[in-house]
């Protein structure tokens, strides 16, 4: 989450913001889509049900886009201790 904030400040015309944001064109193999970064970052998101967030205009904004980063953080870290002591 911390290098997709990075990323979505560098521009449009960086190559790596284009890779993070951009569909793959072409045809695809069949079954099931291939997760892309973006997905992951919503999928993110919507665990903290902030699904339909403009996440990209979020990160403009560093503390606000930090204190969402560390809430992620914290989430996943409390559910993975919960998984671990059962």
């Amino acid at each position: 989450m911390r290098w997709a904030g990075h990323v979505a400040r560098m521009g449009e015309e960086r190559v790596v913001y284009r890779v993070l944001v951009r569909k793959p064109e072409g045809r695809r193999p069949l079954g099931r889509p291939r997760r892309r970064w973006v997905d992951n970052i919503m999928m993110d998101l919507q665990e903290m049900g902030c699904g339909y967030m403009d996440w990209i205009g979020l990160a403009q904004d560093r503390d606000r886009w930090r204190t969402l980063v560390s809430a992620v953080m914290n989430l996943r870290v409390s559910v993975k201790c919960g998984e671990f002591l059962d």
